[in-house]
């Protein structure tokens, strides 16, 4: 006797219980170069797979800036190799893309003080990912870390 593997309704009635974690339905991995030119270039492959999925344009606009600024974040401040992960998950019962940028550097440098920054042209990456996003994290993993942020999208 062979296993059924539920279906599409099925995964998405179970990501809708209450006490189900979010349900990863697609995914695409993309590397990301540590140069500063990467985050144009990477962009536009998010910009494909978004018009692949049929997103909304203020939905996919949404995480399309969602995605440049931890990009962004991981270049200024992570440690190589950095890798962006996007998928389709379900957050808070509704449909959602969740954007994690993970690499090889500890969530925060230790025992450091944060660097000055000037407020008018850095420093405001975090509070933009907060904004925009249904909900948002940090998770420490063996070998570095993941900055994550879920946009709902329908």
């Amino acid at each position: 006797m062979t296993a059924a593997r539920p279906g599409p309704a099925l995964r998405e009635e179970a990501a809708l219980r209450e006490d189900a974690a979010p349900c990863e339905e697609t995914e695409y991995i993309f590397s990301l170069p540590h140069t500063p030119g990467a985050v144009p270039a990477v962009r536009r492959r998010i910009r494909a797979v978004l018009a692949d999925w049929r997103l909304p344009a203020e939905a996919a606009e949404d995480v399309l800036l969602l995605a440049s600024e931890l990009l962004a974040n991981a270049i200024v401040h992570a440690l190589p190799p950095a890798t962006l992960r996007l998928s389709r998950v379900w957050a808070d019962r509704r449909r959602a893309v969740r954007v994690e940028v993970t690499d090889r550097g500890p969530a925060a440098p230790a025992g450091l003080p944060a660097p000055a920054a000037d407020p008018d042209e850095h420093g405001r990456g975090l509070g933009i990912v907060t904004a925009l996003s249904a909900r948002c994290g940090v998770r420490e993993h063996l070998g570095g870390t993941g900055r994550w942020a879920d946009v709902v999208v329908g």
